[in-house]
């Protein structure tokens, strides 16, 4: 399996990192953590000497009952750190986290070189064809609703199995518009339960079936740290178990807050076949 980024063709025969960079004041885990562009720069350095492939970058927080953040606001946050990177990193490939079309393209113009997309086109009916204008890889997540309103649309009656469903109606259209380069994000943590987020991972190598790269994206989130009843400021250890679970499981990208662990996994991971 391959995506092509830029030129760059990313062989995922062999799992990649996924560093997430959160430029927003309000992110679960580090909200607020990264506003300057020093520590900007100096997290994405250590990010990528810990080996990560790619940093996704996002400038929305898309936890459960987030605040809304206008597309202006969202372009303005996310166009000046883009192109402080590429400048500062010439090779860096950076993914965009986000739900919006033109921000995506305003991305994509200063430097981004694939899109990250967590309502797989649903929220902005432009996104899929202005994504095939871009010739970007895309990644496709699944959710319900938005994320003000997701964690009430938790009601299935086999939710892999719709989860499937669901991705096979994406995918096609994604398609249609040529779009070439595809990967799929389960969405653990967006409109699902925390043992809905469980029979996910469980059952995770049934998304072989639609032949396209998976990402997994646990990292510190809330189905780690209330079954541990900690924080997600604790929830290392646990995502280093699950992230070594999801890679058993098929996963071909790990997105992540800690790259260096990520890549630990990876390491002991491919000792076994």
């Amino acid at each position: 399996m391959n995506i092509n980024c830029n030129g760059n063709l990313i062989d995922l025969s062999t799992p990649k990192v996924m560093g997430i960079l959160n430029v927003t004041p309000n992110s679960f885990y580090d909200g607020g953590k990264h506003k300057e562009i020093n520590s900007i720069i100096h997290q994405v350095d250590k990010m990528l000497s810990e080996g990560a492939d790619f940093i996704d970058i996002g400038a929305y927080s898309s936890k459960p009952s987030a605040e809304f953040v206008s597309e202006e606001e969202e372009i303005k946050r996310l166009v000046p750190i883009v192109k402080s990177l590429v400048e500062t990193f010439p090779n860096i490939i950076l993914s965009v986290d986000t739900f919006r079309a033109q921000v995506a393209k305003a991305s994509v113009e200063h430097g981004v070189t694939m899109v990250n997309d967590i309502a797989a086109g649903l929220l902005d009916d432009k996104m899929l064809e202005t994504v095939a204008a871009l010739k970007v890889p895309y990644i496709m997540m699944h959710m319900r609703g938005n994320p003000q309103t997701m964690q009430s649309l938790t009601d299935y009656n086999d939710i892999v199995k719709e989860i499937i469903f669901y991705f096979s109606e994406r995918i096609q259209k994604a398609r249609s518009f040529g779009i070439s380069d595809i990967v799929i994000d389960p969405g653990f943590g967006f409109a699902k339960t925390v043992e809905q987020n469980y029979e996910v991972l469980h059952k995770m190598e049934l998304f072989e079936m639609l032949e396209l790269p998976l990402l997994a994206g646990v990292s510190r989130k809330s189905m780690i740290y209330k079954v541990l009843e900690s924080s997600p400021q604790e929830a290392l250890n646990g995502t280093s178990v699950l992230n070594t679970i999801a890679l058993q499981k098929g996963a071909k990208i790990l997105r992540v807050h800690d790259v260096k662990e990520a890549v630990e996994c990876i390491k002991l991971v491919s000792k076994l076949k």
